[in-house]
């Protein structure tokens, strides 16, 4: 099982240096993957210009949308082009994670019909590969277009990542996620895909003496739109090196591909942390 790592785009304020810096530890650390989270009514980062800003100051690690939401942006030939261009700039390292969101409030802003989001979001996908395929709207990388991940929670999201991902971004707790994993194998097979999907798990982080009280402060706010269950939420992230340990083994135990860990603090030192805790079991 790979260990990919966050980018804090959501965790407080970030800078362009210390996010280069971020992205450039996180390759030296050798984690397989930098991921962004995707929030339009927030102060966090776009999450495409930054990881944009990743692929400048990276070469070999890879750069995941987990997840973004089209379904807000509106104009999918511009994102198509967008997407293009950073798949182009990173030498192919993108992989498209998306999600049908669950903000009402993003999509309001983003002026487009939260009801609709997951019948919007199919025909986003399949629009995506034709103008990518078409090749009208450059540029066309040479590696060709960035994988794409599907997460959600229905039986919807399953079905869309058989018909249009190589994977999915299951957000459950290891228990959870060996349930979900079976759902989304079966569902594959359902749909004549042959082999298996990458099955891709994340979880929050913080670590250190500060770590417990960073990660419950950052994500009672982060998930304030969720009323109490912003609690139960911030309560999950892993504080301690023994906790991460026991999770990976626990994800690895339960056929995970990939677990990312997105962090609650900016600190690059939690980069670090990270990196000795996952050591052992990588």
């Amino acid at each position: 099982m790979e260990i990919g790592i966050g980018l804090p785009t959501m965790a407080g304020e970030l800078t362009g240096p210390e996010l280069a810096e971020w992205a450039r530890r996180a390759e030296e650390c050798g984690f397989s993957t930098l991921a962004v989270l995707d929030r339009l009514v927030c102060d966090g980062w776009e999450p495409l210009l930054a990881l944009g800003a990743a692929a400048a100051v990276t070469r070999r690690i890879r750069l995941a949308t987990q997840v973004l939401v089209p379904g807000y942006r509106g104009n999918t030939a511009l994102l198509a082009k967008q997407l293009a261009t950073l798949q182009q700039l990173s030498g192919g390292r993108l992989v498209l994670g998306v999600a049908a969101g669950i903000r009402p409030d993003d999509f309001e802003a983003g002026g487009t019909d939260f009801r609709r989001r997951g019948r919007a979001l199919d025909r986003l996908l399949t629009d995506l590969a034709a103008f990518w395929d078409d090749g009208a709207i450059g540029p066309r990388p040479a590696s060709g277009p960035p994988p794409v991940l599907v997460g959600g929670r229905s039986r919807a999201a399953l079905d869309r990542m058989a018909r249009h991902g190589e994977g999915a971004v299951l957000v459950a707790s290891a228990a959870m996620f060996a349930e979900r994993a079976v759902e989304a194998r079966e569902c594959w097979t359902a749909h004549g895909r042959p082999g298996r999907p990458r099955l891709v798990a994340q979880t929050y982080y913080a670590l250190g003496p500060q770590g417990p009280d960073e990660a419950l402060d950052h994500l009672r706010s982060y998930y304030a739109f969720a009323g109490p269950a912003a609690d139960l939420i911030a309560r999950t992230a892993l504080t301690s090196e023994d906790a991460v340990r026991q999770e990976v083994a626990r994800f690895r135990q339960a056929g995970c591909d990939e677990l990312v860990l997105i962090p609650c603090s900016t600190d690059v030192r939690q980069l670090d942390l990270l990196a000795a805790a996952v050591k052992e079991n990588a």
